[in-house]
């Protein structure tokens, strides 16, 4: 089965964990310190050396991470115990998805041809949040090629306002006008 799949099984059961305690906003933050702990080479390699015994494993994730839910903490631990701590990052982020959605909250991965000022996003996440009626939170990206408009990606729609998609369609339009006659 594909870490992906793996990843958001194991983030459905954290997150019905968090829900059932009250405990949402400590495990996000608890997950992000992991993830981050996890993403020095060094530390990571330490933690999947067979010749580092998990006790030894445990005392440096709870020195390293400091004050941490022991069951994120047995979490990090059974993932290390199973070969998984790589799928730590996936595992946080379909846990943020599920706290957003929990929240009545989207993502919206939106390409501009420039970078958007913090008024310009503002106005844009509105926008975007009424046209499919919930709160919009936007990752904004760059890439000159779609040479203006946007491109945006919220939850599995794809709306394509890019003046490369519109003139893409124009040609078609045009090309096929000409075969018809």
């Amino acid at each position: 089965m594909p870490r992906k799949a793996y990843g958001r099984r194991y983030a459905q059961a954290v997150f019905e964990i968090a829900l059932e305690k009250k405990e949402l906003e400590r495990w996000q933050a608890d997950l992000q310190k992991i993830v981050g702990a996890i993403a020095d080479d060094t530390f990571l390699a330490a933690m999947e050396s067979p010749k580092i015994k998990i006790d030894k494993k445990s005392a440096l994730l709870t020195k390293r991470l400091g004050d941490i839910n022991p069951l994120a903490l047995n979490l990090v631990l059974m993932l290390i115990n199973r070969g998984g701590v790589g799928m730590i990052g996936d595992i946080a982020g379909e846990y943020q998805r599920l706290l957003d959605a929990y929240h009545g909250i989207q993502t919206a991965e939106v390409i501009t041809a420039v970078s958007l000022s913090d008024k310009d996003k503002e106005k844009l996440a509105g926008n975007i949040g009424a046209l499919v009626g919930t709160k919009v939170v936007l990752k904004s990206g760059v890439d000159p090629e779609i040479l203006g408009g946007i491109v945006a990606r919220v939850g599995g729609k794809l709306l394509d306002g890019s003046t490369r998609s519109k003139l893409a369609a124009l040609r078609r339009e045009l090309v096929g006008g000409e075969r018809k006659r």
